[in-house]
């Protein structure tokens, strides 16, 4: 397993082990903790029952180094003890400023890892990905090998590289191999808790960040900010921010939760032994315009308006507007989104096992926002103060 200590790696480890599964687990260790400490930190936040973790063998490594940092005979020993390898190490940064260390991640450390594959005893790769590798294409993306050159970012540009070094590495080496492509990964639909912060919450965040600068500039400098943007505190006690957002029709945001993920992903895996590709997204798409309403709800706020990009040519953005598109404008082709996810392959194997994706609505919203603010957007994870 690696980027067991991550988001999506660390619940599918957590899941493995609770299976019954041995897992070695490759990790690096921070500027403050081992990479047995760090394992271990997760794994408590899981709840993983320690004697679940009889299994699980934490090896100190680095992906970027040839020999994944175990150097020697170390190398050559877990080698002959894998079966199978997870793949779930990855770089979600956006930022063309962090082009080389995003390509380096997803793909020049990959490179590693199929190279300990094809000197292993792995007969079968899986490898995490994205379902935006379809990039810019308009038209319904299939579950096979992607064929585009335009992307929105650095991030689908590297997941597509990478998913293309594992077809042919694997292909060469007689390695069997699922690639397995989420859409918009969120919390527990059943808790809200997650470890990670971005991609649906962030434009949300930013929201909140507004709306708490303008609540203190009315509390402490009798509005004056908020005065030459018309914000103000409404009879209500709620806020009125003059917001609008850019949305497309049909679009909006195609997102899922990490349980079912975890259930989707394991569910594949038990039941696709010659591998493939599949989607793991929602057949549903969430409408930024109900997203808009649960955050409204939520958050005490008012004024939220979706609109078309027309709008703007007649009355244009306001300081507000202007600074939030700044903030949220690597999310946006995901908040806006008219991309459709074939998933007939996925569909047939989840059917089969009787795995659903629930409906995003605003109790899973609320639960959701709730543990971001009970966490302080991720500053309070692991009991940090």
């Amino acid at each position: 397993m690696t980027g067991g200590t991550g988001f999506i790696g660390s619940h599918v480890t957590a899941e493995l082990l609770k299976r019954g599964h041995s897992v070695f687990l490759l990790a690096r260790r921070n500027a403050y903790l081992s990479a047995e400490e760090r394992v271990r930190q997760v794994l408590d936040w899981h709840c993983v029952d320690r004697r679940k973790r009889s299994g699980l063998r934490v090896l100190e490594g680095r992906l970027d180094d040839p020999d994944l940092g175990l150097g020697g005979s170390r190398y050559g020993d877990v080698a002959k003890a894998v079966d199978e390898i997870i793949n779930c190490a990855s770089n979600t940064s956006f930022s063309e400023r962090k082009r080389t260390e995003v390509e380096r991640a997803n793909v020049a450390n990959l490179e590693n890892v199929l190279t300990f594959a094809a000197k292993s005893g792995c007969s079968f790769f899986h490898h995490v990905s994205t379902a935006y590798v379809a990039g810019k294409t308009r038209a319904r993306f299939k579950e096979e090998l992607a064929d585009t050159t335009e992307f929105h970012n650095v991030y689908e540009e590297t997941k597509y590289l990478a998913e293309r070094a594992a077809v042919n590495r694997c292909s060469e080496e007689g390695i069997r191999l699922s690639v397995y492509r989420p859409s918009i990964i969120y919390g527990d639909s059943r808790s809200g808790r997650t470890l990670l912060f971005n991609g649906l919450y962030y434009p949300i965040r930013t929201v909140v960040f507004f709306k708490k600068l303008y609540e203190e500039d009315i509390e402490k400098h009798d509005g004056i900010k908020a005065k030459e943007i018309g914000a103000e505190r409404r009879g209500n006690g709620n806020l009125y921010l003059p917001l609008r957002v850019e949305a497309t029709s049909p679009g909006g945001i195609n997102v899922i939760p990490i349980d079912y993920f975890v259930q989707a992903f394991t569910a594949i895996m038990d039941e696709c032994s010659e591998g493939g590709f599949y989607h793991i997204v929602n057949k549903r798409i969430t409408v930024i315009e109900d997203l808009a309403r649960y955050t409204e709800r939520f958050f005490g706020i008012e004024g939220i308006r979706i609109v078309p990009h027309d709008v703007f040519g007649k009355t244009p953005k306001n300081g507000l507007e202007i600074l939030y598109d700044h903030y949220v404008e690597a999310y946006s082709p995901y908040i806006k989104d008219a991309r459709v996810f074939d998933d007939a392959r996925t569909a047939a194997v989840l059917i089969k096992k009787n795995v659903t994706c629930p409906e995003f609505d605003y109790d899973i919203f609320s639960k959701c926002m709730q543990y971001a603010l009970d966490v302080d957007w991720g500053t309070r994870l692991f009991g940090k103060p």
